[in-house]
């Protein structure tokens, strides 16, 4: 049997993961109170965090560098970072500035796959977009997780969610709203052709 992957990712309605400029904030400044208690049970069982060295690195100074009343410490994210987790990397030295991180080198569709047949716990990723989209293509990941925050970020939008990634079907497995404006989908990808 094999882990399930799951790639988790947050976007505005116009598939921007961020915005550069403006004030928009964490969340686009739209979580509510819903959303937060939902992210903190997603990350509260047994899983593996797996990311790609870029979204790592930005994690970190994201983590190290700002108030710790700010949004990038809600429980979920305190939560997120005290999983187990792998990067994959191979540039990336350890001793990783992350409680319980471990670097794989080599590519990450074959890190993947082998982490799928290793673990015991299922593995998510959170952002790691480029990476992502490879597993994606490759056939490895079982669920995409997107929330969808209620904004159009058509001046300011930045890292397009899916640009670059190949043409996928997929199929709607769960669906909810969240504090009545933010939409949670959970799809399987199927590679379309």
């Amino acid at each position: 049997m094999t882990a399930t992957y799951t790639f988790d990712v947050f976007s505005s309605l116009d598939g921007f993961g961020s915005a550069s400029g403006g004030d928009w904030g964490g969340y686009w400044g739209k979580q509510g109170p819903e959303l937060l208690e939902h992210r903190l049970e997603l990350y509260g069982g047994e899983q593996r965090m797996v990311f790609g060295a870029t979204t790592f690195r930005e994690f970190v100074q994201m983590l190290s560098t700002t108030n710790t009343e700010s949004e990038v410490f809600d429980p979920w994210v305190t939560r997120m970072v005290n999983l187990p987790a792998t990067v994959v990397s191979s540039t990336l030295e350890e001793p990783l500035d992350w409680p319980d991180a471990t670097t794989a080198r080599g590519d990450a569709v074959d890190v993947v796959a082998r982490l799928k047949e290793e673990s015991d716990a299922p593995l998510r990723s959170h952002g790691s977009l480029s990476m992502n989209h490879a597993l994606m293509a490759a056939g490895l990941v079982d669920r995409v997780q997107v929330t969808i925050f209620p904004v159009i970020t058509g001046q300011t939008g930045a890292s397009p969610i899916f640009g670059g990634a190949a043409d996928f079907d997929l199929e709607l497995l769960e669906s909810r709203t969240l504090d009545g404006n933010t939409q949670e989908l959970v799809y399987r990808p199927t590679l379309h052709g």
